[in-house]
């Protein structure tokens, strides 16, 4: 039995069987325990014993198996058997139990004494279970074939149960089949139609590739035609805009397009080649022409018509209905010019009556202000001789209180950002008493504004269709009896007033407008500040020689004698004279409007004459101290530095030169002081 047992093991060294001995009535051992057997590790090459027991019978039982299925399918085939055909088991158990299994194994147990076979494990005692080697062997297949693994013949019954379920399993592979046909079906038509698609594109390819032939063909015949096209037609739209539309900024590229077609045509029927469609479109151009020159000259007299409407505001008229519209103008005069010269006539005459118009409304509002009235009596040697405890003296009694030599707040006329006119409706309610630099410059300021914006006008309307040249008479002639309105204004302001200030600063605020009017290019209204200028002038120089004479007067009227008595000694006094007072204030005003003026302005020489006289008016007062010089020094001395303390604080160079000129006078009489 056991050599059985090994030749089953030689023939199958490879197969796997389990590793445990349920059957054996032997204990078991542990990996560190001694006994006969080395149950913890396996020899090279073979199996447990179970392992060939379990394989014997599960041989004998497979091949029952197989004849049995065989037989209960009712087939016919052959049943075949295995039979063993290799080493004897007594050659294989010699081999292992032979001089050189014996030495093999010394050899390992003196390495190994775990692999030796001591006294104590031939003492262990097998149990059997009273059953010989070949009954336990048998025992352990029977076990085997009883297993999960062995095969049973089935029962009717169950074969009819087990029949329904392989049925059902059946008709689910039918369906299956069915869907998977289906699925095949779908698959083929959708490749088909995959095809058709295919084919489609690439008959829409081609097509678009002729259609972009054709429209590069198309494009490059419209290109080369096209403006043949153009130049011999008119398209109906533009015929009926031009004689029914609405004139708007459209409506006039629509007429620059047909100037520029009628400009064309001319040049074309002027050259050998002209064709008979250009021939035939020239009639038709030029009644085009007529209808927008017809059109223009409606439109631009109603405009003309709305500057003579009651308090229309001329300005927003032009920039809204002329401006945008000044291509018309220029159109008319290309191809009607005498039309186009009525039409600037009729506009001129408008607007000179339109600005004469304004500006008079204007002027009666400025005449309300009231105006502080200064005449002969207010001049520098107008007081007498006798010492006053104000320096403000006059002689007049009707009018409200003035001072005619202080310049103060009034120079803030040329300092102020405010650069807009007094309107007509605070003219008249004004209540304030001014000086005459008041009007003046308000209705100054107005007429200039007013040139300006005219003057733009004109060269933005006008031009190119007119030249420069011909705008600027365009202009004189609009603003003419405004202009001599204004110098009749001033020569009103300027009749009988002795305000050597106010006259100055109208000067100084002229020549502001001349700047402006060259900061903006307007050189059409220099005309008007050059006469204004050759008004004011004059008189300040008349001003000045009238202080100059009234001082003269007053160094004249002097006693030649120094009094004798001693009452009338008593009198005299070395405090500055009233005239000095006077003198400082009006040289500090006029040093102040002439920071930057020059030395070949006529209030200088003015000035400088004025002061001479002033001096010998002290030189000659203070001779009537008689002998005391102490006094005498002293009176100069205290007038020359009330002079230069009053002229101290004022800027510019010709105020620098006055100022050393009165220190040198000071410092000669200072030791008297």
């Amino acid at each position: 039995m056991w050599l059985d047992r090994l030749a089953g093991q030689s023939s199958s060294p490879s197969s796997s069987q389990p590793g445990s001995r349920p059957y054996s009535p032997a204990p078991r051992r542990t990996p560190s325990g001694l006994g006969p057997y080395i149950t913890s590790q396996q020899r090279p090459g073979l199996t447990p014993r179970s392992s060939s027991l379990s394989l014997a019978s599960t041989e004998s039982s497979a091949s029952s198996f197989l004849a049995s299925s065989r037989r209960a399918n009712g087939s016919t085939l052959k049943e075949s058997r295995t039979i063993y055909t290799g080493p004897e088991p007594v050659e294989i158990l010699e081999k292992l139990l032979g001089d050189d299994g014996r030495n093999a194994s010394s050899t390992k147990s003196a390495n190994d004494p775990s692999g030796t076979i001591s006294a104590k494990d031939l003492e262990l005692e097998f149990d059997f279970g009273g059953l010989s080697i070949r009954e336990l062997a048998l025992s352990e297949d029977s076990a085997i074939e009883e297993g999960d693994g062995a095969y049973r013949p089935q029962a009717a019954e169950e074969y009819e149960r087990d029949k329904a379920k392989f049925e059902d399993l059946h008709r689910s592979i039918r369906a299956c089949d069915e869907v998977l046909n289906s699925v095949e079906t779908n698959l083929t038509s959708f490749r088909n139609d995959l095809a058709t698609v295919s084919a489609d594109i690439e008959t829409l390819q081609a097509r678009s590739t002729a259609l972009n032939v054709r429209l590069e063909n198309r494009k490059a015949v419209e290109k080369g035609l096209g403006p043949v096209v153009e130049e011999i037609s008119v398209s109906p739209t533009v015929v009926s805009k031009i004689a029914d539309g609405h004139i708007d900024e459209s409506w006039v590229k629509i007429v620059a397009e047909i100037d520029r077609r009628v400009t064309a045509q001319k040049k074309n029927a002027s050259s050998a080649q002209n064709s008979k469609g250009l021939q035939d479109l020239g009639p038709l151009l030029e009644k085009l022409v007529l209808k927008a020159v017809e059109r223009i000259r409606d439109f631009l007299v109603a405009q003309i018509k709305a500057l003579r409407s009651p308090h229309i505001n001329a300005q927003i008229i032009q920039h809204q209905n002329f401006l945008k519209f000044k291509d018309l103008y220029s159109f008319l005069h290309k191809h009607h010019s005498t039309l186009a010269d009525e039409i600037c006539q009729a506009y001129m005459n408008t607007m000179r009556w339109y600005y004469v118009n304004q500006f008079t409304r204007y002027e009666s509002a400025l005449k309300k202000i009231k105006i502080h009235v200064l005449d002969k009596t207010d001049v520098l040697g107008n007081e007498d001789t006798s010492r006053k405890g104000t320096v403000l003296s006059s002689s007049k009694i009707a009018g409200p209180p003035h001072d005619a030599f202080n310049l103060g707040r009034r120079i803030d006329l040329l300092r102020t950002h405010n650069q807009s006119a007094l309107s007509s409706y605070l003219a008249e309610e004004d209540q304030s008493t001014h000086y005459l630099e008041v009007p003046f410059r308000n209705f100054n300021l107005a007429l200039i504004d007013n040139a300006s914006a005219e003057y733009t006008f004109l060269a933005s309307f006008f031009s190119p269709a007119l030249t420069y040249s011909t705008i600027s008479r365009h202009f004189t002639y609009i603003f003419e009896p405004t202009f001599q309105m204004g110098q009749a204004m001033t020569k009103e302001l300027l009749a009988d007033t002795y305000d050597a200030l106010g006259v100055l600063l109208g000067i100084r605020l002229n020549q502001h407008f001349q700047f402006e009017l060259q900061r903006r290019k307007i050189p059409a209204a220099d005309g008007y500040l050059n006469g204004t200028a050759m008004l004011l002038w004059p008189r300040l120089q008349f001003i000045m020689n009238a202080h100059c004479d009234s001082v003269r007067a007053l160094t004249t009227a002097l006693p030649t004698r120094p009094p004798t008595s001693k009452a009338e000694q008593g009198k005299l006094s070395a405090a500055p004279h009233v005239c000095t007072q006077r003198f400082g204030q009006l040289m500090q005003g006029i040093l102040a409007l002439s920071t930057e003026a020059g030395d070949d302005e006529p209030v200088v020489t003015s000035l400088r004459r004025l002061r001479s006289e002033m001096e010998a008016f002290l030189t000659k007062y203070s001779a009537a101290f008689g002998n005391d010089r102490r006094k005498r020094e002293r009176f100069l001395y205290n007038n020359y530095s009330l002079i230069l303390t009053i002229i101290s604080d004022t800027p510019g160079r010709l105020a620098v030169e006055e100022q050393e000129h009165f220190e040198g006078l000071k410092t000669a009489f200072q030791e008297a002081a």
